[in-house]
């Protein structure tokens, strides 16, 4: 049985419908590169980029936050309740070879400075611009377009 590499795509639970298709579309760029998704499992952009994957014949694993399976958005294939809140957010930047950060809140932010922290490539699109003394970080690679935002993820996984 071979086993999918998977890309984490993290974002906001409530995002705008531009940024849902972007997230959507990500997912089917993922799908089409034979890609999995892993993300936290919910609704927003990590529904979105369910959805996407799914309708593209991908793999979408969801890490829940919660320890109930019915929490998981309908397009998750593989549900993983975890019963430990927002401790999640570490497993999901943890099981994917790249992140790719899909606008997103505070919690999107803790992802991304995990995945740093690991040395997990980061590319952010729509989303967080962190710096140090005015200096935009340059471990995180800025992405237009949900194409230039796969073919980052997956060049820098070596994908």
């Amino acid at each position: 049985m071979e086993t999918k590499e998977l890309i984490a795509v993290i974002g906001g639970s409530q995002a705008s419908a531009d940024i849902l298709e972007m997230a959507e579309q990500v997912g089917r760029l993922l799908a089409a590169r034979d890609v999995g998704v892993v993300c936290g499992g919910l609704t927003g952009v990590m529904e979105a980029v369910c959805r996407g994957a799914w309708q593209a014949g991908g793999l979408t694993v969801g890490i829940l936050p919660t320890n109930r399976v019915e929490d998981a958005n309908p397009y998750v294939q593989v549900k993983i309740p975890t019963g430990i809140g927002t401790a999640r957010n570490a497993l999901v930047v943890r099981s994917g070879r790249a992140v790719i950060a899909i606008d997103g809140g505070y919690g999107t932010l803790t992802e991304i400075g995990y995945a740093l922290a690991e040395g997990i490539p980061v590319v952010a699109l729509a989303s967080w611009e962190i710096g140090i003394d005015g200096k935009a970080d340059s471990a995180i690679n800025r992405a237009a377009t949900p194409e230039e935002a796969v073919e980052t993820a997956l060049t820098l996984a070596n994908l």
